[in-house]
């Protein structure tokens, strides 16, 4: 999955911690952190951490891949030209 901002990144870790039937205060215990740092993050993550994003994502046991965007010249020029 591709996740373009924080808002998304955010839903999809609350959709997750649904799927593994987890409550926002389960997910909080077993990293520490407060059940109310949880709905923050999946309601406003603008105003996140880094230290909490990786603690929720060590909660779900989710890691996190960085990678270049695809910026091949001749795809990008192909479709300008439509």
């Amino acid at each position: 999955m591709i996740i373009y901002s924080a808002k998304q990144l955010s839903a999809y870790l609350r959709d997750e911690r649904k799927g593994q039937s987890l409550t926002q205060q389960e997910v909080a215990k077993q990293v520490g952190i407060k059940q109310n740092t949880v709905s923050n993050f999946e309601n406003n993550p603008d105003d996140c951490t880094v230290k909490t994003l990786f603690k929720l994502l060590s909660s779900l046991e989710l890691e996190l891949n960085v990678s270049p965007k695809n910026t091949d010249k001749s795809t990008q020029e192909w479709s300008e030209e439509w």
